[in-house]
Order: C-alpha cells, then sequence, then structure tokens
C-alpha cells in the first residue's frame, strides 16, 4: 500500500495549471504571430530595393516590417528637407508627406511590437509549463517500495551464478 502525503495533492494541482497555462500561452503567442504575419503579408508590401537589409523581401515578418519602416522614415525626411511633421510649418504642403510616413511607420512598428510581446507570450509559456511539469514530478507519489524475500534472492543469486 502506498500513502500520498496530503500536501502533494495541491502541488500536483498548481502544476497542472501551470501546465495548462503554459501550453495556452505558447498557443496564444503563436496564433498572434500567425496573425500579425497573415495581415502584413495580406498587404503585399515589399521592402524598398534602397533598404540597408532585406530590400526587395516581403513584409511578413518583424525584420521586414522594421527594414521598410526605417526606409520609410529615410524618404520622408528626404522629401522634407530632413525635417519631420512638428517641424514643419502647418500650411507647409509637405506636412502631409511626413504625416503619412509617421502613420505607416507607427503601422510597421506596431506590428515589430506585437511579434515582440507574442515571442515574449511564448517564452514564458515554455517556462510556466516547465515549471508546472517539474511541480508535478516533485509531487509525484513514490513508486512503492519492493520487498524481496531473502531465501528467494539467495536462491536467485545461486541459480544465476
Amino acid at each position: 500500500m502506498t500513502t500520498t502525503r496530503t500536501t502533494d495533492r495541491p502541488v500536483r494541482v498548481v502544476g497542472l495549471v501551470a501546465l495548462l497555462a503554459g501550453i495556452l500561452m505558447i498557443g496564444a503567442g503563436a496564433a498572434t504571430w500567425a496573425t500579425v504575419s497573415s495581415q502584413l503579408a495580406a498587404q503585399d508590401i515589399t521592402v524598398s530595393e534602397d533598404a540597408s537589409f532585406l530590400a526587395g523581401d516581403t513584409v511578413d515578418g518583424p525584420f521586414s516590417a522594421y527594414a521598410q519602416a526605417q526606409v520609410i522614415d529615410r524618404h520622408a525626411l528626404e522629401a522634407t528637407g530632413g525635417q519631420t511633421y512638428a517641424q514643419l510649418e502647418q500650411d507647409d504642403p509637405l506636412r502631409d508627406v511626413a504625416m503619412n510616413a509617421s502613420f505607416l511607420r507607427a503601422s510597421l512598428f506596431t506590428s515589430v511590437v506585437a511579434y515582440g510581446v507574442s515571442a515574449l507570450v511564448m517564452g514564458l509559456g515554455a517556462v510556466v509549463g516547465l515549471v508546472g511539469w517539474s511541480l508535478r514530478r516533485l509531487a509525484a507519489p513514490a513508486a512503492p517500495a519492493r520487498t524481496v524475500d531473502a531465501t528467494t534472492a539467495r536462491g536467485e543469486l545461486t541459480t544465476a551464478a
């Protein structure tokens, strides 16, 4: 007969909850990553050829979104003579160029942040899941001790020799 300490059950329950939460977090992070990727890809944006990296790549991930946002900033500053939206006079027609560039960059940076958050959630989900699994293993009932009859054990040893 095996006996379990009454303190093991709550630890196993907490371990199970953590394990399930970790799995849910990994799933939610992966779903977010996939959604952002598909939404970016649906826009059919290509990183500009004069980008410092990933030129010609489809914008469908965090690095390509960042690369395109950098190019948009550079092009807008070239068009406005190096001035930002706030630095241009209110009646300056280039203010619309700066404003549109700012909106586009903000959208692309929002996707970069979404990728970062989803990666963080997946990573934390893995950690939480491992903690849950560890708690369940540590609180698992011990295997029942086997009792061996001394005469049988001696007989098996002599037969095996």
